[in-house]
């Protein structure tokens, strides 16, 4: 993946169709260890909201690569004291090869990416999660061996995973379908590129807040918490509003026979899916928390132009 070396990579919108389909198709070979990668570099991890699986997953995936992580806790440094983000990309610049940032404002990570030299990559924003939407595509498509002409249901919140799926789904051409409460629908804008990348591919991109026209025949069924990090304080008005959009037994009556069911996590049963889904048949989910380590580890080599 040549083409993505020293590159930034704050949206899946960053990517085209042959790029991602190069990650994925990397990221399939170094988990099943047909190529062995090597990149002597450091990684910086610049985290202002909790992480289980981005941590890990990144840390774990630069040291398998022969490198090293640096975890740069806000709390202890400058940032938190007020230095310019413009001060502190510069410096990090000298210091690091690579850095990951999870923020809220994505205006940030374009501050970052704009004053430093090193690719910086979008570890979650309040607008995007792209690295979660690249594992989950290495997911459908070991699951079925393809992505194009696939049908992706999303339930819940029009949050930033929704708005990653929006963009992964319309470039490797799959249908998606958004259910969601009326006055929690994606961000128009991005709902309109990601309709303009689908139009260009054949497919569909829909809207709706009839959860059971969306998940008729669809093969992939996909949910995330319905208040995300920063959102606590709403957590408990949203439970009534959130829950016709709830992935259980009677919703999946009415995919495809063969659906399987994603959720990003953390989840909260009983919330956003049942126990009874998490666990059941049908839930790749935890080959899909795996496939976060896989798929960044694909990402870092080839933004890191490793060998």
């Amino acid at each position: 993946m040549e083409a993505l070396k020293g590159r930034d990579f704050l949206s899946l919108a960053d990517l085209n169709a042959d790029e991602i389909q190069g990650l994925l198709h990397l990221a399939a070979q170094l988990k099943a260890g047909k190529v062995n990668l090597r990149s002597n570099k450091v990684l910086g991890l610049l985290f202002y909201k909790a992480s289980t699986r981005t941590r890990v997953s990144f840390s774990v995936a630069m040291y398998q690569l022969g490198g090293q992580v640096i975890d740069l806790n806000p709390d202890v440094t400058q940032v938190s004291r007020g230095e310019p983000l413009a001060d502190t990309a510069r410096v990090l610049d000298r210091y690091l090869d690579i850095l990951a940032i999870r923020t809220f404002e994505q205006q940030d990570l374009e501050t970052f990416a704009n004053y430093a030299q090193i690719p910086i990559i979008n570890a979650l924003s309040d607008r995007e999660h792209p690295c979660q939407i690249l594992a989950d595509l290495l997911t459908v498509q070991e699951c079925f061996g393809s992505l194009a002409g696939m049908t992706l249901a999303y339930f819940g919140d029009g949050n930033n995973v929704a708005h990653s799926l929006l963009f992964g789904c319309a470039l490797m051409g799959m249908n998606i379908r958004i259910a969601t409460p009326p006055e929690y629908q994606p961000d128009a804008d991005l709902v309109a590129q990601a309709q303009e990348i689908a139009a260009a591919n054949g497919t569909d991109v829909i809207l709706t807040h009839d959860a059971t026209a969306a998940v008729k025949e669809a093969q992939v069924i996909y949910t995330d918490v319905w208040a995300s990090m920063g959102q606590e304080d709403s957590a408990d008005t949203r439970i009534p509003i959130f829950q016709p959009y709830q992935v259980n037994e009677q919703l999946l009556t009415g995919a495809d026979r063969d659906a399987i069911v994603l959720h990003c996590l953390p989840a909260h049963r009983g919330e956003e899916i049942t126990d009874a889904v998490m666990e059941g048949t049908r839930s790749r989910v935890w080959d899909q928390a795996e496939n976060r380590m896989h798929a960044q580890k694909a990402l870092l080599a080839s933004l890191l132009g490793a060998n």
